[in-house]
C-alpha cells in the first residue's frame, strides 16, 4: 500500500514537472519580420502583404512578430529605421526598392533580407537565378521595358523628337534604366534628356524645366519615392499639357495618360513576397530562391486625359489596352 502510494506521488510530482515542458515543446516557433516600409501604412500594398501572411497561417502573436517601421515617405529615416529593426533581433527583414536594400545591408550583414522593387535587380544580387548572399526578392523590371513605353509615346505623339525623362536619383538604379530608355531612343530618333527629382518640390522644378525645354512627352521611372508621388505627376502632367507614361496603373488612374507594366504590380508583389516570408521562415535558404520576375503586363489608358490633353489615340494602341478609364 505504502508502494503504491509513493508510486502516485511519484507520478503526480513527474507529471507536474513534466507538463510544462510538454506544453513548451508543443508551442510554435515565433517568428520575428522586420518590417522596413517606404510609405504610410495605408500603402496599397501593405494590406495585401499582411492579409496573404494571414492566409498562410501566421497569426500575431501565435507565431509571427511583425515589428513595422514606417518611413512615411521620408526616405532618409530608412537607415535609422533598419538599425532600429536589426537591434530587435529579428529573423528576416522586408524592404522596398533599392533605398531599403542599401539601409539593410547598411544595419547588417547577418540578417537576411527580402526585397521587392521596380528595379534590375542585377544590381543588388550575384545572380538572378541564385542571387548567393543575404538578400533575395521580386522585382518589376521596369527596365526592360523602357523601350515599349517609348515607343507607345510615339504613336501618340507622331512628331515625337524630345522625351523628359524624370527619375529619382536617390535609386542607384535609375541611372542604368535610363541608360536603358537611351539605347532604345537612339533607334526611334527620339532625344531624351534627365531630369532628377528627390523631394516634392525637386519634382515641381522639374516640370518648371520641361516647359522651358519644350518637352513633348514625359517618361517617368518608377520607383518608391516616384510611386508616392503618383497624384502629384498625374497632375502636373495634365496641366503642363504633358502625354506621360509610368509603370503603375494607378498613374493612369490618378489622371495621368498611359501607364505600362507588370499586371496588379502591388498585389503580385506583395503577395508573392508573403511567400518568400513562408519561404524562409520554414528554413529556405535566400540565396537558393532566385529573384522573381513578372511575366504578366498590362496597358491602361486614360481617354477623358488624351481629350485634356488633345491627343488621338490610334485605333492599333487602343485596341491593344487591357483598360480603358473613360
Amino acid at each position: 500500500m505504502r508502494q503504491h502510494a509513493l508510486l502516485v506521488a511519484l507520478w503526480i510530482a513527474f507529471g507536474l514537472v513534466w507538463l510544462p515542458f510538454t506544453a513548451e515543446a508543443q508551442q510554435p516557433k515565433l517568428h520575428r519580420l522586420g518590417f522596413l516600409a517606404n510609405h504610410s501604412p495605408s500603402y496599397p500594398g501593405y494590406p495585401t502583404f499582411l492579409q496573404t501572411l494571414r492566409e498562410l497561417g501566421y497569426v500575431e502573436g501565435k507565431n509571427i512578430a511583425i515589428e513595422a517601421r514606417y518611413a512615411e515617405d521620408n526616405f532618409d529615416r530608412l537607415p535609422e529605421l533598419a538599425r532600429e529593426l536589426v537591434h530587435l533581433d529579428v529573423d528576416l527583414l522586408f524592404v522596398s526598392g533599392d533605398q531599403g536594400v542599401k539601409a539593410a545591408k547598411e544595419a547588417t550583414d547577418t540578417i537576411p533580407i527580402l526585397v521587392v522593387a521596380c528595379d534590375p535587380m542585377e544590381s543588388m544580387v550575384v545572380s538572378i537565378a541564385r542571387p548567393a548572399g543575404k538578400a533575395t526578392g521580386l522585382s518589376c523590371i521596369s527596365s526592360d521595358l523602357a523601350g515599349k513605353r517609348l515607343q507607345m509615346l510615339k504613336e501618340l505623339v507622331p512628331a515625337l523628337a524630345r522625351v523628359a525623362v524624370l527619375y529619382n536619383p536617390d535609386d542607384r538604379n535609375k541611372s542604368l534604366e535610363y541608360n536603358d530608355a537611351q539605347v532604345a531612343a537612339y533607334t526611334m530618333n527620339l532625344t531624351l534628356y534627365a531630369l532628377e527629382a528627390n523631394s516634392p518640390s525637386g519634382i515641381d522644378a522639374a516640370f518648371v524645366k520641361m516647359a522651358s525645354d519644350q518637352a513633348q512627352a514625359l517618361m517617368i521611372l518608377t520607383d518608391s519615392f516616384m510611386n508616392g508621388q503618383l497624384q502629384k505627376l498625374a497632375d502636373l502632367s495634365l496641366k503642363n499639357r504633358l502625354p506621360a507614361i509610368y509603370g503603375f496603373p494607378e498613374f493612369a488612374k490618378a489622371g495621368g495618360l498611359l501607364s505600362y507594366g507588370a499586371r496588379n504590380p502591388n498585389e503580385w508583389l506583395f503577395r508573392r513576397a508573403a511567400s518568400y516570408v513562408d519561404k524562409i521562415f520554414k528554413g529556405a535558404n535566400p540565396s537558393d530562391l532566385p529573384i522573381e520576375q513578372p511575366t504578366t503586363f498590362e496597358l491602361v489608358m486614360n481617354l477623358k486625359t488624351a481629350k485634356a490633353l488633345g491627343v488621338t489615340i490610334p485605333d492599333e494602341l487602343l485596341t491593344t489596352a487591357d483598360e480603358v478609364i473613360q
